[in-house]
């Protein structure tokens, strides 16, 4: 059996259409489900939430409720969605430059 590519499991987990985006906008920062769609013109309410919900089965984005009403629910980079970090403010900087 043929071992993986790293690139394609790679995509697997990051190269659906936004990911990468939201990914971005929480290295900055935790933040609401708002918040996000406020830094990502363009992107429907569903399209979010879909691709929140598998950052979040992939173990890169955590998401927290507090139990408030109404309530409040916050989502962050977990440890594995940290290590990004690097990869995405490369891709920013060669982006810059095209």
């Amino acid at each position: 059996m043929e071992r993986e590519c790293g690139v394609t499991k790679a995509l697997r987990l990051i190269g659906a259409k936004w990911t990468l985006n939201i990914i971005y906008v929480l290295c900055e920062s935790t933040k609401r489900f708002g918040e996000i769609q406020k830094n990502l013109p363009g992107i429907s309410p569903r399209t979010l939430s879909h691709r929140l919900q598998q950052l979040e089965i992939d173990g890169i984005v955590h998401k927290k409720i507090y139990a408030q009403v109404p309530p409040r629910v916050e989502y962050s980079l977990t440890t594995k969605g940290a290590s990004l970090k690097e990869i995405i403010n490369i891709l920013d900087v060669w982006g810059q430059k095209q």
